[in-house]
């Protein structure tokens, strides 16, 4: 009954060479493109209740500690979907299991819209939490099918721009729809957004190299070390596959850990910007969000410089612009703590450059997992250390919210300066964990 959801079966192959590099040229700009939109949409319904956060709290809808208390359940369930989603997704059919949980993430973001109550908003937004974790394995399930070693980097950098650029639009759209027709309606605009793009997914997305008739792209593009990856565990199952280059995986363990500390910042920064913006310097609700708008441009640019550099700069190794991007984290958001006096355009700068480097460690460090485990298991790493990362942005809701109502916001920085600096700290030994080496030696 369910057939269509499972990994589809490869096609017969193409064995015309001019036809079959034509015909990966071709699906490879339309697979990235359409996993650019998805990702973006989910990105969309992901952030609309933040930013639509002012108005409800300014009218008494809801607190700040139910602002945190929201965001934490979010980010635990969210954190446990994803790694249970990228599990099922390595056997599932890409197009549907994407396609399906944006659908379903646009009809919650508009229930929510309807809804009065703390418990509904509760239920609502955890269970949106629930289908955004079928978004992100996936992608990165077929960024490694249809990209190779060598070049990923780049193009991976370049399917993150989707959380970034739509990250810098929510503010500004669902703000400005917030502000002049109530939050409802921006709660709205995004869900049926959504709903129309899973449906444009559901059409146009295809699942790996093979089930439209192609080699794997590591044999299409003779890329030593992703034919080495694609060979490595043959005749292992699924289980052993997720055991051992998954569970039992140190580098997925060490990357696990820095992604916590780097997403407390990330989710910290997202949440309460516009909020610190407001209270600091007293400005309505769109140049609030037009400071988180600044974070996400920001880690537009980060993104991909820091895809660009680990390929050009460092042969595929992800170690050394991860260390880079976490030192440059550790001083933009001292500068932005430290600041002697409120200024729009300075507070400004400072999120801009936050999000630069923010972002870099942020794509790096799930696509660095993708590499270390097995080719057949990309889903599930991206989603195990993704189930870390967001019990790290987890502790951005509630827990940092208690902080601020003993330390106010010099606690807050005081909390997400020490992550960046911890985690900076803990990529130092990761340095050669990325470095291009023969599988075997993994």
């Amino acid at each position: 009954m369910f057939g269509w959801l499972k990994s589809p079966p490869a096609a017969r192959p193409i064995t015309d060479p001019p036809l079959r590099d034509a015909q990966y040229r071709y699906w490879r700009r339309h697979i990235l493109l359409t996993l650019w939109l998805g990702y973006a949409l989910f990105y969309f319904t992901r952030r609309s209740f933040n930013a639509a956060a002012p108005t409800m709290l300014s009218s008494d809808i809801v607190t700040r500690s139910d602002i945190g208390l929201l965001a934490t359940l979010f980010y635990v369930t969210y954190g446990l979907s994803k790694f249970l989603s990228g599990i099922v997704s390595d056997r599932s059919n890409a197009r549907y299991f994407m396609g399906l949980g944006l659908i379903a993430t646009g009809v919650i973001n508009i229930l929510f819209g309807f809804s009065d109550s703390l418990w509904a908003f509760v239920l609502l937004w955890t269970l949106n939490a629930f289908f955004q974790g079928w978004g992100s394995p996936v992608c990165a399930r077929l960024l490694t099918s249809w990209f190779s070693r060598t070049e990923r980097g780049g193009w991976w950098s370049v399917w993150n721009t989707a959380q970034t650029l739509s990250g810098a639009l929510i503010p500004l759209v669902v703000g400005a729809a917030a502000l002049h027709f109530g939050w409802r309606a921006g709660m709205m605009l995004a869900g049926t957004l959504a709903i129309l793009t899973g449906l444009y997914v559901c059409w146009r997305l295809r699942d790996r190299p093979q089930t439209v008739g192609l080699p794997p792209v590591g044999e299409w593009r003779q890329d030593a070390l992703e034919m080495a990856q694609q060979q490595e565990g043959a005749g292992l199952s699924h289980k052993e596959i997720l055991i051992k280059y998954v569970l039992l995986n140190p580098y997925i363990w060490l990357l696990s850990l820095c992604y916590v500390l780097v997403y407390v910042v990330r989710a910290a920064i997202s949440d309460w910007g516009n909020v610190y913006m407001s209270e600091t310097l007293g400005v309505n609700l769109v140049t609030a969000n037009s400071a988180v708008t600044m974070f996400e441009l920001g880690g537009f640019c980060g993104a991909l410089v820091a895809g660009w550099g680990s390929d050009k700069l460092f042969n595929g190794n992800r170690g050394p612009m991860n260390l880079i991007f976490a030192a440059g984290i550790l001083l933009s958001v001292g500068a932005l703590w430290l600041m002697p006096f409120a200024s729009y355009v300075m507070q400004a700068a400072c999120f801009l450059t936050i999000g630069f480097f923010v972002f870099g460690p942020q794509m790096l460090i799930g696509m660095a997992a993708a590499e270390c485990a097995h080719k057949e298991a990309a889903g599930a790493a991206t989603g195990f250390v993704g189930l870390f990362a967001y019990l790290g942005a987890s502790l951005a809701g509630w827990p940092l919210a208690q902080v601020m109502e003993i330390w106010h916001w010099n606690g807050f920085f005081a909390v997400i300066a020490s992550a960046a600096g911890i985690s900076a700290l803990l990529l130092l030994p990761f340095l050669h964990a990325q470095a291009p080496r023969e599988r075997s030696e993994v």
